[in-house]
């Protein structure tokens, strides 16, 4: 089974003074998004660096999740430490997932610039630091597009299910009309 952890990162929303819309918006365009099945393991941590660092350690060496998707704490802020644990866990570092994060964000607000989202592999697990907020989840998902829905840049879940192919992992088949994935013909399962 195709198992994901979905990791909200918010003081407020761990110390219950709101409700984390992250993991909700993350379910729910999964839930659309995929045609594979799959499994997830949530949890909603404070901005703290031990406790992130953590969470995804567990994700990936005990839950052995392989996909893991993070909300919250990717800026400039002092308490936005989700890149700094991510990257202090990963093995290897993915840069294309930041800059394409970057450059979908930055057709909507000139501060995306100030993102430090990032994506890493640890052991067989690809981790990606998404936004905080669900729209912008959703467009750093699927990508921009322009009024008709024909894509303009590609969204990063676009390249996530050849990336998971790559690291011995599940295979995962999205709905087009969401996010179509790319993969090399000689990898479709529907072409062979």
């Amino acid at each position: 089974m195709f198992k994901i952890g979905l990791v909200s990162v918010s003081d407020r929303a761990a110390n219950g003074i709101y409700d984390d819309e992250g993991i909700p918006s993350l379910i729910s365009w999964l839930q659309t998004a995929l045609k594979t099945p799959f499994i997830t393991e949530n949890r909603i941590i404070p901005d703290e660096q031990p406790i992130i660092e953590q969470t995804l350690c567990e994700f990936v060496d005990k839950l052995h999740c392989d996909l893991i998707l993070t909300t919250g704490g990717t800026g400039p802020a002092i308490r936005d430490v989700t890149p700094d644990a991510t990257l202090a866990i990963a093995d290897r570092v993915m840069p294309g997932f930041g800059e394409q994060m970057r450059q979908i964000s930055l057709h909507f607000v000139p501060t995306a610039i100030l993102s430090r989202q990032v994506g890493v592999i640890r052991k067989k697990c690809l981790i990606l630091n998404l936004p905080g907020r669900p729209k912008s989840i959703k467009e750093t998902l699927e990508g921009v597009k322009d009024s008709a829905g024909k894509i303009i840049v590609n969204g990063i879940f676009a390249s996530v299910p050849y990336c998971l192919e790559l690291l011995e992992g599940p295979y995962i088949e999205t709905h087009d009309q969401i996010v179509k994935s790319f993969r090399p013909k000689s990898s479709n399962k529907s072409n062979i």
